[in-house]
């Protein structure tokens, strides 16, 4: 499709995609810290237990680039 390989069209995808996922995510745990008044402690939990996962993903990430694959 439009001269993209399913490989390329997948890699955009994955990259961008749950990229903008993530960011929208991390604003629905700033609006919940804001809604539910947690103070600078409770907010930093809140980032902290909640995006941890996101963590996880920029660790693959970042392994995967370091061992070229």
């Amino acid at each position: 499709m439009f001269g993209f390989t399913e490989e390329e069209i997948a890699e955009f995808a994955l990259t961008w995609g749950l990229g903008a996922f993530v960011l929208f995510m991390l604003f629905i745990i700033w609006d919940l810290a804001r809604e539910s008044r947690a103070g600078r402690f409770g907010t930093f939990v809140l980032f902290f237990v909640l995006a941890f996962g996101v963590l996880g993903f920029i660790a693959k990430t970042i392994i995967q680039w370091l061992l070229g694959m």
